[in-house]
């Protein structure tokens, strides 16, 4: 048994999951030309799934070689594998996504009072190694030499779309015009500018985007170009987005991850770190699908950060929830949720159902609406950030999922979402207008998460939040089902006028019915709030709006929820 041989098996796991992982986001292209949008969301569902199938398969070939067992661990030979394995990586182009593979491995097989920086990259090895350059990724274009216009056309013509353009001269127009309008500042002469590209267009839901930066003399201007595939009248340029906080909401931890070919990750990541300096690694590599990376770099942030500070863990804001226990660090943007030991008496289900609900949101359209939501397996925190009344009701309500070891808190199973204010909790302090904005937008996620065959269960405005963004972001998964499963239903009539001056009608409620008509008397029992819901989407009180959503999911119609404002689209007509 060596160590030199360990490594070389792991090693040999990592690029076969790559490669594999590669050619399942190569079928995203094909999806897209052929407009095959159940096979492109089927592609993303895939992508989620399949690390973990070939870090268990790896496993399986080192246990079959004799070369590791589950019940014990032999340090020397670990130690020494590790460090044979740190070798391989030195020039490596997915080095920092190996680290990762290596870690996961360990981590299935040994217990974790040996999961530190020893046995395991808690810290990566690649610190002070030579970075890729970002050129691997992208190329660079020079309208010095054909002019603007040209260049524009061959930059969309370097990408092999598979379909044609229904009249890429009438949109290469569009584009620059709209671009002279939203970068005013920018040189735009031909000679004054050079465009960088990134080398291959990344795919999500029912649209292609390609993702560049303008160089010239007043300094970097990011971009984000939506290509769309109209059934009958094929390719067209749909907008042109310069605006960062938009780029940073299409990035955004609320939605799909994004399919995208790349050798080079880390120089991916670092080209879009520079056209979006407030994301941080670990939002990048979720963003481009390598959401195991990204847990690796969500990781080494929070170590970092609980390094940088003192606050104390405290119980998240909001009202309490009957299913998870949430508390978070006040200096740290994220909340920590753990699955209770006991339910309340109104959620007549259990822990298995509730880990069905949040994997079914992960590998989900998610539209911008959802949450994403980062889970993990026994991890560790200081026991000196929690104070006695914290602890206290963590014994009482996850103690079955805590362990306590000497200065630690250990917890079992966790899921990370990114903090917001509650919507109940903003709304109390609101304006007239952001009121208004916020009960819209409320009305708005429903409308969006209904198109793709979600329905959120229980839509109180406690378990939505207001994003940095004022965006309405659904946080609570435990009652998430398929639209296409649920029975809407009209309220039944009053049988007699008895009936209706008692109020008392009676009639059977099966536990998938739901009755529209009740929504704003449960979600919204403040008259202010009720009346701005019912002006601005009446139709989702209508039993007949949701039974429409649900034929046209049964009829196959896959909705396109743009993730940009309407008003930067260049042909609304279709």
């Amino acid at each position: 048994m060596h160590a030199h041989t360990i490594a070389e098996f792991i090693l040999k796991g990592f690029k076969k999951h790559y490669q594999l992982f590669q050619n399942i986001t190569a079928q995203a292209p094909v999806a897209f030309a052929e407009q095959d949008w159940p096979q492109m969301h089927k592609i993303s569902h895939l992508r989620i799934s399949h690390y973990d199938d070939r870090v268990n398969e790896t496993i399986i070939q080192l246990k079959k070689a004799h070369l590791a067992f589950s019940d014990q661990l032999d340090e020397t030979l670990w130690l020494a594998s590790k460090q044979h394995y740190q070798q391989f990586l030195q020039f490596h182009p997915q080095a920092e996504l190996a680290e990762t593979f290596y870690n996961s491995v360990f981590c299935r097989l040994f217990h974790r009072r040996y999961f530190n920086n020893n046995f395991i990259f808690v810290e990566t090895s690649l610190a002070d190694a030579p970075a890729l350059p970002i050129e691997a990724e992208y190329r660079s274009f020079f309208p010095v030499i054909d002019g603007l216009k040209p260049t524009i056309k061959k930059i969309i013509s370097q990408f092999d779309f598979r379909a044609d353009f229904e009249n890429l001269e009438r949109d290469i127009r569009l584009l620059v015009k709209a671009f002279y309008k939203q970068a005013p500042d920018t040189h735009h002469s031909a000679w004054q500018m050079r465009f960088d590209i990134l080398q291959t267009p990344f795919y999500r839901n029912k649209a292609a985007y390609i993702v560049g930066r303008v160089v010239s003399s007043s300094g970097i201007q990011p971009f984000i170009i939506p290509v769309l595939h109209h059934k009958q009248h094929g390719l067209y340029l749909d907008a042109l987005l310069t605006n960062s906080s938009q780029m940073r909401v299409i990035f955004g931890f609320a939605r799909a991850y994004f399919m995208v070919e790349t050798h080079a990750p880390s120089a991916l990541v670092r080209f879009l770190n520079q056209l979006m300096p407030n994301k941080t690694l670990a939002e990048l590599y979720n963003a481009i699908g390598f959401h195991k990376q990204g847990k690796t770099e969500f990781y080494r942030e929070f170590l970092t950060h609980l390094e940088r500070s003192d606050d104390n863990f405290i119980i998240a804001p909001g009202t309490p929830g009957m299913v998870m226990m949430v508390f978070t660090l006040p200096s740290f943007g994220y909340v920590f949720k753990i699955i209770k030991d006991k339910f309340g008496e109104s959620k007549p289900f259990g822990r298995d159902t509730v880990l069905k609900r949040y994997q079914l949101v992960k590998s989900h359209d998610r539209v911008g609406r959802m949450a994403d939501t980062i889970e993990y397996s026994n991890v560790v925190f200081p026991l000196a950030r929690f104070d006695d009344n914290l602890l206290s009701q963590l014994k009482s309500t996850i103690g079955e999922s805590m362990v306590i070891n000497n200065d630690l808190v250990i917890i079992k199973h966790l899921y990370i979402e990114r903090r917001m204010t509650p919507l109940n909790l903003f709304l109390e302090s609101a304006t007239e207008d952001e009121a208004v904005t916020a009960i819209t937008e409320y009305g708005q996620a429903l409308k969006e998460m209904i198109a793709v065959n979600i329905f959120p269960g229980d839509m109180l405005l406690k378990n939505f939040g207001v994003s940095n963004h004022k965006r309405i972001i659904f946080y609570d998964y435990d009652e998430v089902q398929y639209l296409s499963d649920m029975n809407f239903r009209a309220l039944p009539k009053a049988k007699s006028y008895d009936d209706y001056l008692t109020n008392e009608q009676s009639y059977s409620v099966a536990p998938q019915d739901v009755f529209p008509e009740q929504l704003c008397t449960f979600v919204m029992p403040n008259p202010r709030y009720k009346a701005i819901f019912t002006q601005a989407h009446p139709e989702l009180l209508d039993v007949n709006f949701w039974q429409q959503a649900q034929k046209n999911i049964k009829n196959g119609v896959v909705s396109h929820i743009y993730p940009y404002p309407s008003t930067q689209r260049f042909i609304k007509h279709w």
